[in-house]
């Protein structure tokens, strides 16, 4: 039998049943526990939902402890191409386990993505996904905001191209003024941005909020979830909705 292909296009020896998982992303752990939790053996100390989570840490998304993922024998690694270095995946790779890597840029590309993980895993789709997919079939309608999104600071960095969040942005009439950029995540300079009425600021990875971040700007500032703008899972359902409310209260107070 052909091996089905992660995001990347990279065979994965998935066993013909999968009864241990490993999760090494917080939106993958999330979308595993609230869809077969008894796969769930470990994930990241980042992993933060479901808040019942009760499984075995590994570290974290950028130095997971790969000795410690193979001695849980896990028959499936969750991971992702932009979470997760390639040396670690190279790692567990070499210690005979079988990695998943998602990629996905776009809200459409996550929706299929996790329907083909969760398949992997032995998962048939979940309700949730079926939600979430009707959820964000439609685009915002009204008038569109240009925005910079700041995700770091000291240095400042910001959302550039092909992002899953500049995507998650757009179907809410916001469009990303770095969108163009050469990089994913450039470092930026904020007197050279390009013009915008909007700043969107998220809570992670970087904890921006009212007392840290706003101030740098002269636009208007939306202090928004990082979870529901940068997670694709079961976050993705009710997304759409709190995103919309934070993104209105910023532009009304503007």
């Amino acid at each position: 039998m052909t091996a089905p292909v992660d995001d990347l296009g990279t065979p994965v020896a998935v066993p013909r049943r999968v009864r241990r998982v490993v999760s090494i992303v917080p939106s993958l752990t999330e979308a595993v526990a609230v869809t077969c939790p008894d796969l769930l053996v470990g994930a990241t100390d980042w992993c933060s939902h479901p808040e019942s989570l009760d499984v075995t840490r590994i570290g974290g998304t950028k130095n997971p402890r790969t000795d410690e993922i193979a001695a849980l024998r896990p028959d499936l690694v969750l991971a992702n191409a932009e979470e997760n270095r390639l040396v670690d995946l190279d790692a567990l790779r070499s210690a005979g386990l079988a990695v998943w890597v998602t990629a996905p840029e776009t809200v459409p590309a996550a929706l299929t993505s996790l329907r083909r993980m969760l398949s992997a895993c032995g998962s048939p789709d979940p309700g949730w996904l079926d939600e979430a997919e009707h959820v964000w079939a439609e685009p915002e309608p009204g008038p569109r905001r240009r925005a910079v999104v700041p995700i770091w600071r000291r240095p400042w960095m910001a959302v550039g191209r092909d992002t899953f969040t500049g995507d998650v942005l757009a179907r809410l009439g916001v469009d990303n003024v770095l969108s163009g950029h050469a990089e994913r995540y450039p470092k930026v300079v904020l007197a050279d941005l390009p013009e915008h009425d909007l700043v969107v600021l998220p809570d992670e990875p970087y904890a921006f909020t009212a007392e840290d971040g706003p101030e740098s700007f002269s636009a208007p500032s939306a202090l928004v979830s990082g979870r529901h703008l940068t997670w694709y899972g079961p976050s993705l359902v009710e997304a759409r909705g709190l995103l919309r409310q934070q993104l209105a209260a910023a532009v009304a107070r503007g």
